[in-house]
């Protein structure tokens, strides 16, 4: 008759699932989880199924800083590393049972890169378009594993088998809001408030994994052959979090149209001239008669405008013309402005940013409902935009 150490079945079961461990008839104690490995025990290949765990970011580099935005941080997870099990050969009556190994199981380190939010650069009187990016997280897979059964020399022991456990790929989808810009109404009065609205990029999780704990207990025969126990250690893969990510909602403050034009909103300052106090008919070189407003606008930037901010000086024209025209001649006359600044305005020259639009960002009509021309329209769209970051 045949004596076995041999645990009730649902127990062995519930102590698998639970990451128990007993003590088999070698006297020796559980293994614990495996868990994240030293580098040099770092996997090189990847769980089979699996995305790369680590890629560069779409458009190059990982960035370290965003100009434009702000930087969400990488996340990591570390590797993971089982040793494999090797269940050496017994002799039972006469029977050879041959050794057997069971795999150790490698689960490579996760890489998700940083990124950047981006609010892009957008003339006075607007706000900026603003984008964050999709973001991913690999699948993993550990594999099965079995402790094969025994019938020999008069011991019968059943297989134990932990199943293949996968957590798949998590994904969120980039956000983004389009620029939006104030616009004057026909025939003077109040210019709306706009709203850039908030978005946000949500949390996502992959789930911790794990593989259980198994165990074959021992077992002894008549003749007190015995085969000892054996188990294979549980194996944790970390849950991934990657945390949600937002833009808060800005916007531009409404206001009436009047001699002085000062946009306010968003942290930042924009005082915007028309070209006619400032220039002749299709010229670059400033009026002397514009001397008074362009030095009041020094002055209040350099009272109100953030340290070392950038100060834009960007030119803008009607549509009347061709835009191989107008654009030469707004950049022409936002390098005029911002030299102005700098030489007689005091302003520092290593702040002041020119740029030309031309007729790409109007505030108002250039023509009126019935088509016809819009000179009132087109005396506003003709302008320079002087801004900075409050």
């Amino acid at each position: 008759m045949t004596r076995t150490r041999l645990l009730p079945p649902l127990l062995v079961l519930v102590l698998a699932v639970c990451g128990v461990g007993t003590t088999g008839g070698s006297g020796e104690e559980r293994h614990t989880p495996a868990r994240a490995s030293s580098p040099s025990a770092a996997a090189t290949t990847e769980a089979p199924g699996s995305p790369p765990s680590s890629a560069p970011t779409p458009t190059g580099p990982e960035p370290t800083s965003c100009p434009n935005g702000k930087l969400i941080p990488a996340v990591d997870s570390p590797a993971v590393h089982a040793e494999k099990v090797v269940i050496p050969e017994a002799k039972i009556g006469g029977a050879t049972i041959p050794a057997v190994t069971i795999p150790g199981v490698d689960i490579p380190a996760v890489h998700i890169p940083a990124q950047c939010t981006e609010i892009a650069p957008a003339p006075g009187g607007c706000l900026g378009a603003a984008s964050i990016p999709p973001v991913s997280i690999p699948a993993v897979e550990i594999p099965p594993a079995e402790i094969p059964g025994v019938n020999a020399g008069g011991i019968k022991l059943d297989p134990v088998r932990a199943d293949r456990t996968r957590a798949e790929a998590v994904h969120a989808e980039g956000v983004s809001t389009p620029e939006v810009c104030q616009v004057e109404p026909q025939g003077g009065g109040i210019v709306p408030l706009v709203i850039r609205p908030h978005i946000i990029r949500p949390l996502i999780i992959r789930p911790l994994v794990i593989r259980p704990l198994i165990i074959r207990p021992s077992a002894c025969n008549e003749q007190n052959e015995c085969i000892p126990a054996a188990e294979v250690p549980a194996v944790e893969v970390p849950a991934i979090e990657v945390p949600a990510v937002e833009i808060p909602a800005a916007e531009l403050k409404a206001y009436e149209i009047g001699k002085s034009e000062v946009l306010e909103g968003d942290g930042s300052i924009a005082f915007s001239i028309t070209t006619d106090v400032l220039f002749d008919f299709d010229s670059a070189t400033i009026k002397p008669a514009a001397a008074a407003e362009l030095r009041r606008i020094a002055r209040q930037i350099e009272g109100r405008a953030e340290a070392r901010a950038t100060i834009n000086v960007e030119g803008h024209t009607d549509a009347k013309g061709d835009d191989s025209h107008n654009q030469p001649l707004s950049a022409r006359r936002a390098q005029a402005v911002a030299e102005w600044l700098a030489t007689e305005g005091g302003l520092a020259r290593s702040r002041l940013k020119a740029r030309g639009y031309g007729e790409t960002k109007p505030v108002a009509p250039n023509t009126k409902a019935d088509g016809s021309d819009n000179p009132a329209g087109r005396a506003k769209n003709r302008r320079v935009v002087v801004s900075t970051a409050t």
